[in-house]
């Protein structure tokens, strides 16, 4: 057994069994190795951000780690946005980057590069196996790593000679960490400031927002007067009919400064403080009024909803305090594509148990009001803001989640970053519909022009915002990858296409051209 094979056992036997790849010549011996081990699926990506984001979206639906394969350093460069995406998300992954032979190292081949610098602002844990006998040890400390609570990215370097030499054998991986429980105290404290009677906004994210995890907070919401509300941003929210639908703090700090301006507490429940997304010239970085206090009941990696439930029980909160939500009714839009029709039949479309995966930026803005009283489905969103996030965790959760529908919302900029997802759910077969929202500009930059004070915008810098000449064909592109698409114009055409694209098993596109 190499050293490769021994890595390619020790993953499938610590349960890490889909490998996203885009390998090179120092990764050929893994790539060998996956023909002699059964159990590991390997999905093939055209580029880098394809692969480590779709390991982002694995995670964020599977709750366990997929491994990535990818070539030296610049392809680990080239899916870092994607991972620091993931980061934000507390995805856990197990990168495996190839590396030169440790001999050759020294030569300053043309791909030589400081793999291990690249690799550590995106990843909690970062070795270079330093021989063959090493790499399954190394690979099971790497999945430990990812699945540590709470989850992080783990790098493993692996140098060409050691995937080749005589290896020891598998490597059994740690047990895992237990999942942190939570702070009595801190739970306490949160129940104090409930009571207080002062306004309290309860700030919810990451494991908060399960179905479950809401429907505490509607509870406690119901017995103590607080708001509920989410991040601006979160890796996984439940919503639809029958859930607690909340609000998030909006992006524009116009909109977010009157909604939080009469909270004299925010507890936080795995958030962050609210803040701006973008520094602007004579507008708050915070977005909390002054003089509010906050308080931290749950971080990242801590059992949120058992928090919760020890908090609704100290508070006497019951499912009965929880308020009635008003219905609303949908139907299906006709006439013009607005923004408001968009909504409206994305809404009436979403199935039950779908993944909607939103990168919808501009055009998405006003999509949370209506596609709550949508079937139950799972929202997923971008959490570090590097763009070209949607199309590859729309893949990652198809591959996770083969029964459930996925719904891909992206903006005709933000599509263009990793289009080539788009082959890998052909060739995959993934039950995948993307809808792009063509609006042939940047849109959210224009708005970020006039946020900023840069002043007007002359030929040369409405240039850089637009996408015209030549105009996009997102039909065209699809079919070359080979997913069928068609283009809409009309709020009907598009309730149409729905209907046609999502009982579909296999990948779909539409183009909304605005």
């Amino acid at each position: 057994m190499n050293g490769a094979e021994s890595l390619v056992r020790t993953l499938v036997a610590g349960g890490v069994d889909v490998c996203f790849a885009n390998p090179g010549t120092s990764e050929m011996h893994f790539v060998a190795a996956l023909d002699r081990v059964e159990g590991m699926r390997c999905v093939l990506g055209l580029f880098e951000g394809v692969v480590t984001g779709a390991a982002d979206g694995y995670f964020r639906m599977k709750g366990t780690p997929a491994s990535t394969l990818l070539h030296l350093g610049p392809g680990l460069a080239n899916g870092l946005a994607n991972l620091h995406n993931a980061k934000k998300a507390n995805s856990g992954i197990v990168n495996i980057v190839g590396q030169h032979a440790v001999y050759h190292i020294g030569f300053n081949a043309p791909l030589t590069s400081d793999i291990e610098g690249l690799a550590r602002p995106m990843s909690a844990w970062v070795r270079t196996s330093p021989d063959a006998k090493s790499i399954a040890r190394d690979g099971a400390a790497a999945i430990a790593a990812a699945k540590s609570s709470p989850p992080q990215i783990a790098t493993l370097i692996l140098p060409a000679d050691t995937a080749w030499n005589e290896a020891d054998g598998v490597a059994q991986v740690p047990a895992e960490s237990q999942r942190a429980s939570y702070s009595s105290q801190a739970v306490e404290n949160a129940a104090k400031v409930l009571r207080g009677g002062s306004e309290t906004l309860l700030l919810l994210t990451g494991s908060a927002l399960t179905e479950h995890g809401l429907a505490l907070a509607a509870q406690i919401a119901g017995k103590t007067g607080c708001k509920v509300m989410g991040q601006t941003y979160n890796p996984r929210m439940a919503r639809g009919r029958g859930r607690f639908s909340i609000d998030r703090i909006p992006y524009v700090i116009e909109q977010a400064l009157p909604i939080l301006k009469d909270f004299r507490h925010i507890v936080l429940v795995e958030a962050n403080d609210p803040v701006a997304f973008f520094a602007y010239p004579n507008k708050p970085s915070m977005l909390k009024p002054e003089g509010c206090e906050v308080h931290r009941m749950t971080s990242g990696g801590e059992n949120s909803v058992a928090a919760l439930e020890a908090l609704a029980s100290i508070l006497g909160a019951k499912p009965t305090d929880a308020k009635p939500q008003p219905m609303v009714q949908l139907a299906n839009p006709t006439g013009a594509l607005t923004h408001a029709s968009i909504a409206q039949a994305i809404a009436m479309a979403i199935p039950e148990n779908a993944i909607v995966v939103d990168e919808s930026i501009t055009t998405g803005r006003g999509f949370f009001p209506p596609t709550a009283a949508a079937a139950p489905h799972d929202w997923l969103q971008n959490m570090g803001g590097s763009i070209g996030f949607s199309t590859p965790v729309a893949t990652g959760a198809a591959v996770a989640c083969p029964d459930r529908k996925v719904i891909c919302m992206v903006g005709d900029g933000s599509a263009m970053y990793t289009l080539q997802s788009l082959w890998t759910q052909a060739r995959e077969g993934l039950n995948v519909t993307t809808i792009v929202f063509a609006n042939r500009i940047y849109q959210i930059l224009r708005g970020e022009f006039d946020g900023v004070g840069a002043g007007e915008p002359g030929q040369r810098a409405q240039d850089m915002l637009k996408l015209d000449r030549p105009t996009l064909d997102f039909v065209a592109l699809a079919k070359g990858m080979g997913v069928p698409g068609r283009a809409v114009t009309t709020a009907d055409e598009l309730v149409n296409a729905l209907a046609e694209a999502i009982p579909d098993r296999g990948p779909r596109l539409i183009e909304v051209r605005m």
